[in-house]
């Protein structure tokens, strides 16, 4: 396989205006959608009356059930008939198997790594007790289910390397069980810990216990995420509904804690998080056998900033912050009572945004995002640059884990045309090696990637990679596919993927724009893209679409957009602000509906940090300016649009799709179809199959090629 990433740079101000009449010719008769029930709801919202009539497809009930039903009976043989859909599946298929692994992790000098041969539905966990021995299977969850959805969620070995902690998850849901496994024997112990979302468990020195933070029940057993999290620990072998309760909240009505325990095992710390921009940090001293002592202090608790722990080192916390530094920086705080004087900087804010920080073999490794691309440093502890981490290319490095004593560390690299390595980093002498490489079996040189800058409505400068072929001519005749996220802090680095592999086969140009709302220039590009000034996301996507067809890279018949989650509410948001601009859209569990987006779970009300909230009347009036569900226009065309959820979600609720479906189909006046594909078995994406992986974008780009007239070989 031979690697090619070439960087060009352009600046353009765009104010280009696309024809609807130069979408593509509609194959098809306008589709007779399913009756869908509108209600009377109406909400008042700061003296103004907005209607919810699809509110009912927020229950869970039998009527919703035979909607669902009815729109998958709709969509699914639709999409089936696509001439081009059997050819693009096999495809996926055949580029899938290819074989892949995870960053190890090193404990008790044992390491554990994740692989899978190429059609695995889950990937395997390994475990080697040396890194040139043979591994062996330690866990392989595709045996746990026929179907191949029941997925490992983490992993955590102890501190000796003689147990494995992990998580399960069931069909997609984000509520994990974790349970405890022999790495000698592979056999499972008794310990099954339930109820927990988002959060790691965290040993004790000894292995012989963990923390772990999990949510308060329903009366009727199940867990109930509409309240906080709060942290128990569990000593191994004792009965889990005796485990005492650590710390839970009482200050405040949204602040949840996550435990850590320091690599020495003398403190326990608690990351108190609040959004992705107010977080805290507090610490109980622990005893020997790992109990708590002493008072909980509160290191951090002004919840004015991003404050995460690095490590601990002689009773000093290294923490990373953005407080008065917003491309971040290090500082280190003693944990004496009377210490706070004597904090100090110990990695001052760079020019670049610093996106991770660990401290290995006693030195900081810093890792930064320069222009949407990593950079990696590694410095001493005052701070003192020793050399920068040599990579493969201009593309994406993760990683970097492991104790402050080890002297190795592994990473991850992989760009637009680089299937994810992974590589071993001798920390002391700052040398790289090969550990695992992966290699598909397709002829990636007749492609490169390209960065481009364009301008966006208010003149910010915003960056876009471009993967196409060598030879494309600029004629604006190239299908291409636009992707977008732009939010929660959340950057778009460059990374392999089989499906824009695919897309790039069937002769598509692929586009990654770095909108705002992301990392990647720090939490002042994050912040210029939320609550009150979301629509600058928006903005930057439009301008972009713009930009490509201003370019003549491609033009409104054969541009498509993609996003998900996030980057589904900005495809929703885009194509009603300008349905004449695409050529087609597929919003994919999608957050949608932007009054009622808090009132799913606890996890939502979190996200108020980047859309703020319905209740706050200036947030309210933002909202309801872009909010998808309330922006379809009654006799407008908007594009050919794929909805896609699971029924599982329990992330971002799939009644946001059910109720923007609802309303596009009700609203369409051309005859471009509007379909809705609800996944069973699935939640927001994390751990789904490999087959169901596939099946989803056979789906989704046989749906763009017939919406854009794209010939695809085979057809």
């Amino acid at each position: 396989m031979k690697r090619t990433f070439v960087y060009a740079t352009a600046v353009i101000a765009c104010g280009c205006t696309a024809d609807s009449s130069q979408r593509p010719p509609v194959q098809d008769a306008a589709l007779e959608y399913p009756d869908t029930r509108r209600g009377d709801q109406v909400d008042v919202y700061h003296g103004e009356r907005v209607a919810d009539p699809y509110r009912w497809l927020e229950t869970d009930s039998a009527e919703t059930r035979r909607w669902i039903e009815t729109q998958n009976a709709l969509a699914q043989p639709w999409l089936e008939a696509i001439p081009a859909r059997e050819k693009i599946k096999q495809r996926l298929t055949e580029l899938w198997n290819y074989e892949r692994y995870g960053v190890p992790v090193k404990r008790g000098g044992r390491y554990f790594y994740l692989r899978n041969d190429g059609l695995q539905n889950q990937s395997v966990l390994y475990v080697a007790d040396a890194l040139d021995a043979s591994p062996r299977v330690l866990l392989d969850p595709n045996t746990l289910s026929e179907d191949g959805t029941i997925a490992l969620g983490e992993f955590a070995p102890s501190p000796d390397g003689k147990l494995l902690a992990y998580s399960l998850s069931d069909g997609g849901t984000d509520w994990r069980t974790w349970r405890v496994r022999e790495v000698a024997t592979g056999r499972d112990l008794p310990d099954e810990l339930r109820f927990i979302k988002f959060a790691e468990v965290a040993w004790t020195a000894d292995s012989r216990s963990v923390y772990y933070a999990r949510y308060p029940t329903h009366p009727d057993g199940t867990g109930d995420d509409s309240r906080q999290r709060e942290v128990y620990r569990h000593v191994l072998g004792a009965a889990v509904s005796d485990d005492p309760l650590i710390y839970k909240v009482t200050d405040h009505p949204t602040r949840n804690p996550y435990p850590i325990v320091t690599e020495d095992g003398r403190y326990l710390v608690i990351f108190m998080y609040d959004g992705s921009q107010q977080t805290g940090l507090y610490y109980q001293r622990l005893a020997r056998d790992g109990s708590p002592t002493g008072e909980m202090v509160r290191l951090f608790d002004t919840f004015d900033a991003s404050y995460s722990f690095i490590a601990e080192i002689d009773d000093v916390f290294y923490v990373y912050t953005n407080k008065d530094a917003p491309n971040g920086q290090v500082i280190a705080a003693p944990t004496r009572p009377d210490a706070g004087k004597d904090r100090r900087i110990v990695l001052p804010e760079g020019r670049f945004a610093l996106s991770d920080v660990s401290i290995v073999g006693g030195r900081l490794i810093a890792q930064y995002m320069q222009d949407a691309h990593s950079v990696v440093r590694v410095l001493n502890l005052d701070g003192q640059q020793l050399y920068e981490v040599e990579l493969p290319g201009l593309g994406q490095a993760t990683g970097f884990q492991g104790d402050v004593a080890d002297a190795e560390t592994f990473f991850a690299y992989t760009d637009f045309l680089t299937p994810s390595s992974i590589w071993r980093l001798d920390v002391a002498a700052g040398k790289t090696s090969l550990f695992r490489e992966s290699d598909v079996r397709a002829d990636l040189s007749a492609y490169l990637t390209e960065q481009v800058f364009y301008t966006s409505k208010d003149g910010a400068r915003v960056p876009m990679f471009i993967t196409r072929r060598r030879d494309l001519q600029n004629d604006g005749q190239a299908p291409t596919m636009l992707y977008g996220y732009g939010g929660f802090n959340i950057a778009l680095l460059p990374a392999f993927s089989v499906p824009a592999l695919v897309w790039l086969e069937m002769g598509g140009v692929y586009a990654v724009a770095n909108l705002r709302g992301g990392s990647e220039y720090g939490e002042q590009w994050h912040a210029a893209g939320a609550k009150l000034r979301k629509q600058n996301v928006f903005d930057d996507f439009i301008a972009a679409a713009e930009f490509l067809i201003e370019r003549k890279y491609t033009s409104t018949p054969k541009l498509a957009i993609h996003g998900r989650s996030n980057g589904g509410l900005l495809v929703g948001a885009v194509i009603t602000q300008r349905p004449e601009l695409f050529g087609a859209a597929l919003p994919a569990v999608g957050v949608l509906d932007m009054l009622r987006y808090h009132t799913a779970n606890a996890n939502a009300r979190q996200w108020s940090t980047d859309y703020g909230l319905s209740e706050n009347q200036a947030e309210f009036r933002a909202q309801l300016a872009y909010s998808p569900v309330h922006n379809v226009r009654s006799g407008g065309c908007y594009p050919p649009t794929l909805v896609t959820t699971a029924d599982r979600d329990d992330r971002v609720a799939p009644w946001h799709s059910y109720k923007f479906t609802a309303e596009l189909q009700r609203a369409q006046s051309c005859p471009n179809p509007v379909l809705l594909r609800v996944e069973t078995r699935a939640g927001h994406g994390a751990g789904k199959p490999v087959w169901m992986q596939i099946e989803d974008f056979a789906d989704q780009w046989a749906f763009v090629a017939k919406a854009l007239a794209m010939e695809v070989a085979g057809d």
